[in-house]
């Protein structure tokens, strides 16, 4: 593994100092959990935030707005009442944002209906703690086991094929950078306040980077990561590369990395 040069490390630090702040909030995805206060709020609308950041940040947030207007700005009472409200999928119909249509947006909804009604769980953290145990090093054991339990036929019997492109999944090889960015906000707490801390059974030191073409090249330009791709192994080698900077949260230098890239266009 590549020894990261003190000059870098003191730039890592610096950049983590200056966007790990509230003022991040406003531009990135983030901000739709952001509006919420109930923890199954937070979680539902940094579920689908997540689920949405493809491209554009200012065109993801619009989606996601979009979005939370159409399930009346009160995600988990929308999602409770579905059984009830025999509309729900007409108001649903014209969604879309970029491959994610409605057809989608419904099995989701289905999925968090089955989670919180019928398996009767107060929060969506014990569907990323199935088959992850307490030891293991990061959290490649609990996305594998979410990605089984989201398409369980106990679900939905039948789906389109297609949705399951939108879950992605270690044993697929992905780098899982939009769900490893969600566990971020849910599991990261700090005095910033950025992430959110709700969850307490997965650990800090288990999350994994959000490894996107941004940080991948910015992470090589800098000379931690010999390679300019984005898999599940990369991913997991950045971050091991960061635990020797803090190895309680290493995710937290996603704020140094992506930042770089995408707010200051280093290639």
């Amino acid at each position: 593994m590549l020894e990261i040069p003190k000059h870098i490390i003191c730039i890592l630090n610096s950049k983590v100092e200056q966007y790990n702040h509230i003022d991040f909030i406003e531009n990135d995805p983030i901000s739709i959990p952001h509006q919420f206060t109930q923890k199954q709020d937070i979680e539902i609308a940094g579920f689908f935030a997540a689920t949405l950041a493809w491209g554009n940040r200012k065109s993801i947030i619009a989606s996601c707005k979009k979005l939370m207007q159409i399930m009346d700005n009160n995600p988990y009472q929308f999602i409770l009442n579905i059984g009830f409200n025999k509309n729900w999928q007409y108001q649903t119909k014209h969604f879309a944002h970029r491959t994610f249509n409605a057809t989608d947006l419904n099995y989701f909804i289905q999925f968090l209906h089955y989670h919180y009604v019928i398996k009767k769980q107060e929060s969506l953290e014990t569907a990323f703690n199935i088959g992850l145990q307490v030891m293991d090093d990061n959290i490649e054991n609990g996305l594998n086991g979410f990605y089984k339990y989201f398409f369980s036929q106990n679900v939905a019997v039948d789906f389109e094929t297609r949705t399951k492109k939108h879950i992605a999944a270690p044993h697929k090889k992905s780098a899982c950078k939009r769900l490893n960015m969600f566990l971020r906000w849910m599991v990261r707490c700090d005095a910033a306040s950025v992430d959110f801390g709700l969850w307490k059974t997965i650990k800090a030191h288990q999350l994994v980077m959000p490894m996107d073409v941004h940080v991948v090249n910015v992470a090589n330009n800098l000379g931690i990561l010999e390679t300019t791709k984005t898999n599940w192994q990369n991913a997991v080698d950045l971050t091991n590369a960061l635990k020797k900077l803090d190895p309680k949260d290493p995710v937290k230098y996603d704020y140094a990395l992506f930042s770089l890239g995408v707010v200051e266009g280093v290639k």
